[in-house]
C-alpha cells in the first residue's frame, strides 16, 4: 500500500501549542528515566531486591519502551496521533501509580515494563507531529528543543529525587520519586485531548508488521536474558541469533509481498540513515549505562547520599541542555567532532578511576561529566535531524519509531550488562572501571559510524 498521506493543516499558532504538548509529554517521561538511578539503592534495600529484579527495574522500561515504538509509530501514521498520544500517556501515569505502591521488587519491575510501554506509545507521535509539521530548520529547532527539555529532566530529576529521598527518608523517599512524574501527565493528558490534530490521514498507509514485531521482540528478550541473569544464561545468545535470522527472512518476504515491513526498504537501503541509526544505538547506551554506573558508585561505593550524588553528576546535565540550545542546522561534521570529545572525555574519566585516589577521583568524574554532557548536546538532536531527513513521504511515525527503537534497545542491553557488572564485581572501583570501559568502547562506535556517514557526503 501507498506510504503517502495527506499534511495535516495546523495554522502556525497551534503548531506552537502542538509543540508545547509534545515537550510537556517529553518532559515526563525522560523525568522519569533520570531520576530512578538515584533511587536504585534505597528502593533495593527496602524491598530487598535481588540483581536480577534491579536489573529488570532498570532494563525493562527501555525494553518495552523500545517494543512498543515500531507499531505506535506505524499506527499513529495509519490513524492518527492523538488518542495513541493520549492512551500512551495514560498508561505510563498509571505504570507510575503501581511502581510507587508496590511491595516487591518484582512489582516495580512489572510497573517498569508498563510504563516503558506507555512511553513507548507517546514518544514516536512526538517526533511524528513534529515531522508531519516542520520542515527544514524549524523542524531541528522542533527536536532540539525536545533534546533541550531532555537536559532539563536530566538536570532536575537526579536533583529532585536525592532532595526527596533526605527529606522523606529511604522508605517512603522512593515511592514519592517514582510519583515525580504524575503531576506533569495529569496536565499534559487533558491539553493533548484540546490542541493536537484529531483528523486522521487520508486513507490507509500501510499495515502492521505483527509477524515482524513479534519476531524482534523475541529476538530482543532473548538477547536480554542472559545479561539478566535469567535461568540458561548464554545459551539464550543462540536463540537470539537464530531469531535475528527469522526476523531478517520475514521481512524480505513481507516486502516481497508488497506489504509495509518494519524494516523499509527505502530506509535500509539509506546509508545515512542506517548510519544515523548505529550513531544512535551506540551513543544512547553508552550515556545511559554510564550514568547509571556512576551513581551507582557513587551512593553504593563511596557511601555518598543520594543528594550529593546527584550534584556530583550534575554537570553532565548542565553541559547538555546549554548546548543543545544551539545545533539548529549543525551538520554531521559538528556531531563527528562532538563524538570525538565525549570519547576523549570518557576516556580520561576511566584513566582517573585507574590513576586518582579514590577519595579525589570524583573531582575528576564531575569534570567528565560536565564535558561529555556538552557534547551529547551537540549529537542527539542533530544526529535525530540528519538521520530523519531521509524518511520517505508518509513514514514519519516509523522512521522515527526506528530510530528511537534502536536507542531503546541498545539501552535496555546497555543498562542490563553494566548493572550487572557492578552488582557482580569484587570491588566498586574495579566495577565502575568496568563499566565505564564498556561504554567508552559504545562511544567509540559511535564515531566511527559517525565518521563513515561523513565521508559518505
Amino acid at each position: 500500500m501507498s506510504l503517502t498521506t495527506a499534511p495535516v493543516p495546523v495554522k502556525t499558532g497551534a503548531a506552537r501549542w502542538v509543540v508545547a504538548v509534545c515537550l510537556g509529554a517529553g518532559f515526563t517521561t525522560l523525568l522519569d528515566q533520570s531520576v530512578l538511578n538515584v533511587v536504585v539503592p534505597a528502593l533495593r534495600g527496602s524491598l530487598d531486591a535481588g540483581t536480577a529484579s534491579l536489573q529488570w527495574i532498570l532494563a525493562g522500561y527501555s525494553l518495552t519502551f523500545g517494543l512498543a515504538l515500531v507499531p505506535a509509530g506505524r499506527l499513529g501514521d495509519m490513524y492518527g496521533r492523538r488518542l495513541l498520544f493520549v492512551g500512551g500517556l495514560a498508561l505510563f501515569a498509571a505504570g507510575a501509580i503501581a511502581a510507587a505502591s508496590a511491595q516487591h521488587g518484582w512489582v516495580v519491575a512489572a510497573a517498569r515494563l508498563l510504563q516503558g510501554f506507555g512511553a513507548g506509545v507517546v514518544n514516536p507521535q512526538i517526533i511524528g507531529l513534529f515531522q508531519d509539521l516542520f520542515r527544514g530548520r524549524d523542524r531541528a529547532r522542533a527536536l532540539g528543543a525536545y533534546a533541550f527539555v531532555g537536559g532539563v529532566a536530566g538536570m532536575l530529576g537526579p536533583l529532585l529525587g536525592g532532595l526527596v529521598l533526605q527529606v522523606a527518608g529511604p522508605g517512603l523517599g522512593w515511592r514519592l520519586v517514582l510519583l515525580a512524574n504524575l503531576p506533569f501527565a495529569v496536565v499534559t493528558i487533558p491539553l493533548a485531548l484540546r490542541v493536537l490534530p484529531a483528523r486522521r490521514p487520508e486513507g490507509r498507509t500501510g499495515d502492521l508488521d505483527l509477524g515482524g514485531l513479534l519476531l524482534l521482540a523475541g529476538t530482543t528478550l532473548a538477547a536480554l536474558l542472559p545479561l539478566a541473569g535469567a535461568a540458561g544464561g548464554w545459551w539464550w545468545l543462540p536463540v537470539a541469533a537464530a531469531g535475528a535470522v527469522a526476523f531478517v527472512t520475514w521481512e524480505r518476504r513481507w516486502t516481497a509481498k508488497g506489504r509495509t515491513a518494519i524494516l523499509l526498504p527505502s530506509l535500509t537501503r539509506s546509508r545515512g540513515y542506517v548510519l544515523g541509526i548505529l550513531v544512535a544505538m551506540c551513543y544512547f547506551g553508552a550515556t545511559l549505562a554510564l550514568n547509571l554506573v556512576l551513581s551507582l558508585y557513587l551512593q553504593d561505593g563511596l557511601h555518598y547520599a543520594p543528594l550529593a550524588a546527584a550534584a556530583i553528576a550534575l554537570p553532565s546535565a548542565v553541559g547538555f541542555t546549554v548546548t543543545s540550545a544551539f545545533t539548529a542546522g549543525l551538520r554531521r561534521r559538528g556531531t563527528t567532532i562532538a563524538l570525538g570529545v565525549a570519547v576523549g572525555s570518557i576516556a580520561a574519566a576511566l584513566a582517573a578511576v585507574e590513576l586518582v585516589p579514590e577519595g579525589q577521583v570524583v573531582w575528576a568524574l564531575a569534570a567528565s561529566q560536565l564535558v561529555t554532557g556538552a557534547a551529547g548536546g551537540f549529537i542527539i538532536a542533530p544526529n535525530q535531524a540528519l538521520t530523519l531527513h531521509h524518511a520517505p513521504p508518509g513514514a514519519n511515525g516509523l522512521s522515527a519509531a526506528l530510530l528511537q527503537l534502536s536507542q531503546r534497545l541498545a539501552a535496555s542491553v546497555s543498562i542490563a550488562a553494566v548493572s550487572g557488572i557492578f552488582l557482580t564485581a569484587p570491588g566498586h572501583s574495579t566495577a565502575l572501571a568496568h563499566g565505564a570501559a564498556l561504554c567508552l568502547g559504545l562511544a567509540v562506535l559511535a564515531l566511527i559510524f559517525a565518521t563513515l556517514d561523513r565521508a559518505g557526503d
